[in-house]
């Protein structure tokens, strides 16, 4: 068994994710999601989907992009 990171359950169906030359143990997608998405620049919510990157800078859609000055940025239907 293996401690997950965020929540520290010891679960005997923890799984790993390598990322970046690193390993981390979660036992479930909501505490790897906690720990590994990135986090809207202007509404403060977890990027799980595309998001959109503007100037080394991330966000949910263009929408908040826009909210932050960012130009040029559209969301598809």
């Amino acid at each position: 068994m293996a401690r997950c990171e965020v929540c520290g359950n010891d679960y005997g169906m923890s799984f790993e994710v390598h990322a970046q030359g690193d390993v981390h143990v979660f036992d479930c997608f909501s505490c790897a999601i906690h720990r590994m998405a990135p986090i809207c620049e202007h509404c403060d919510s977890r990027i799980i989907g595309q998001g959109t990157e503007a100037d080394g800078h991330f966000y949910c859609g263009a929408h908040c992009a826009r909210a932050e000055g960012k130009v040029g940025l559209v969301d598809h239907v």
